[in-house]
C-alpha cells in the first residue's frame, strides 16, 4: 500500500513538472501600422529576452514571429532596432508595456500607433533626470572573465568630497535602469534621488555602484544555468562584481570593503543574480535585495539553495508582485523556505498583491530594503 502511494505522489510531481516546462507556441501578429516605416525590420523586446531592443531570434517576418515560451504572464513592445525606434501612441507619447497572460497556444494582435523618432525628438527622448550625485566611471569598463566591455554608474553620497570618511557600497545590476530616465527602457528605480532625500532627513549614506545590462547577453550574465538558447554565465559575472569591479572600486573610492559593508540588489534575472551572488560569495556580501527574481528560469536553484544555504548567514530581503508570473510568489516563498530551514540568515519578506513587474514597483519598495537591511 504504501509502495502504491509512492508511486500514485511520484506521478502528481511527474505532472505538475510536466505542466511547469510545458512550452506554449506564441504568434505575434502585426495587424496595422503607420505607412513611414512599414518595410523596416520589427523586433520584439520584452522580458522573455532581456528587454534587447535588437534581438536577431525576435525579429518579426512579413509582420508575423512565433515563440515557445512556458506558461506564465510577460511583458513587451515593438522597437525597430533601439529604444529611440521604439512604439509610441498616434501623438508620439511613450506606451507602457504591452502584456499578456499565457496558458496554451495563441497568437496576439498588435496595432501600432506610432514611433517615437516620428516626432519631435525634444517630445520624444525623456529629460536626464540623474542628479548630480551620479556620475558614469567609464562607458567601456572592461569584464576580463566575459570578454565584453560595459557601461558602470556610480552614485557618491552628497557629502563624499566634503569629507574623508568611508562609506558602505551597494552594487546594482541594470544600472541604465536605476538613476536617469533618458537610459532605462522601461522607467527608473530613482535610487538617486531616494538617497538625496534620505541623506538630508537622518545623514545616512551609501555608495551605489550600477552595471549596464549587456543587453541581449542578460539572460545569460544573469543566470548561472542554461534557459533556452541562452548561455549559462552567471558564474563569470559574479565573478566579475567579485574579483574585478569589487576590487576597483575599493581601490578607487572611499569605501568600507568587508562584508558587513557590502551589498547586492537587482530584479527579475537580477533579483535572481543577486541571491547566487551571496550563495556563491557568502564571505563577500552582507545584504542582498531579491526583487522578483526569475527563479522560473534556473529551477535549479533549488538545489542549490538546499547545498550552499548553511554557508550562508546575510540579510535577505525578498519582493514579489502578486500580479507577476502565475508562479513568482509560489517559487520565491520556496526558496525562502528553504533557506529557512538551512541557514541562520535574516529573511524580510514583502508581498504586493496588486503590483506588477515593473519598475514603478521595485522603485516602490527599494527604500524598505534599503531602511532594513543597510541602515539596520
Amino acid at each position: 500500500m504504501k509502495r502504491k502511494i509512492l508511486s500514485i505522489l511520484t506521478l502528481f510531481f511527474f505532472q505538475i513538472q510536466l505542466n511547469v516546462c510545458a512550452q506554449n507556441r506564441v504568434t505575434f501578429k502585426i495587424i496595422s501600422e503607420p505607412a513611414t516605416h512599414s518595410n523596416d525590420i520589427k523586433y520584439l523586446a520584452g522580458d522573455m529576452n532581456g528587454w534587447a531592443a535588437r534581438d536577431s531570434s525576435k525579429i518579426f517576418i512579413q509582420n508575423h514571429l512565433s515563440i515557445s515560451l512556458p506558461s506564465g504572464k510577460y511583458e513587451f513592445k515593438i522597437t525597430r532596432g533601439d529604444w529611440f525606434t521604439g512604439e509610441s501612441d498616434a501623438a508620439g507619447r511613450p506606451l507602457g508595456n504591452r502584456n499578456f497572460s499565457l496558458l496554451s497556444d495563441t497568437t496576439i494582435f498588435i496595432s501600432i500607433a506610432g514611433w517615437n523618432d516620428d516626432f519631435n525628438k525634444r517630445e520624444v527622448i525623456p529629460q536626464h533626470t540623474s542628479s548630480q550625485n551620479v556620475h558614469i566611471i567609464d562607458s567601456a569598463f572592461f569584464m576580463p572573465q566575459l570578454n565584453r566591455y560595459r557601461r558602470i554608474w556610480v552614485y557618491l553620497p552628497p557629502d563624499y568630497e566634503k569629507r574623508k570618511k568611508k562609506y558602505p557600497v551597494l552594487y546594482m545590476h541594470d544600472g541604465q535602469n536605476l538613476f536617469d530616465n533618458a537610459t532605462s527602457y522601461s522607467g527608473e528605480w530613482g535610487v538617486d534621488e531616494f538617497l538625496d532625500s534620505n541623506y538630508r532627513k537622518n545623514g545616512k549614506e551609501v555608495i551605489v555602484v550600477g552595471i549596464d545590462n549587456g543587453g541581449a547577453y542578460r539572460m545569460s550574465e544573469y543566470n548561472p544555468y542554461v534557459f533556452q538558447n541562452f548561455k549559462a554565465e552567471g558564474d563569470k559575472y559574479v565573478d566579475f562584481l567579485v574579483k574585478t569591479l569589487k576590487p576597483y572600486i575599493d581601490k578607487n573610492y572611499r569605501t568600507l570593503p568587508g562584508k558587513q559593508n557590502t551589498y547586492i540588489a537587482g530584479s527579475s534575472m537580477g533579483g535572481l543574480i543577486s541571491l547566487y551572488a551571496v550563495m556563491d560569495y557568502p564571505s563577500i556580501f552582507k545584504a542582498a535585495g531579491i526583487f522578483s527574481p526569475a527563479f522560473w528560469t534556473a529551477p535549479a536553484m533549488d538545489s542549490l539553495v538546499m547545498k550552499d544555504a548553511s554557508k550562508v548567514r546575510s540579510r535577505l530581503f525578498f519582493y514579489a508582485g502578486g500580479q507577476e508570473s502565475k508562479a513568482m510568489v509560489s517559487d520565491m516563498k520556496k526558496i525562502e523556505g528553504i533557506i529557512q530551514k538551512k541557514s541562520a540568515s535574516k529573511i524580510y519578506e514583502i508581498i504586493d498583491p496588486e503590483a506588477h513587474h515593473n519598475e514603478q514597483a521595485w522603485r516602490k519598495y527599494f527604500p524598505f530594503f534599503y531602511h532594513w537591511a543597510i541602515e539596520n
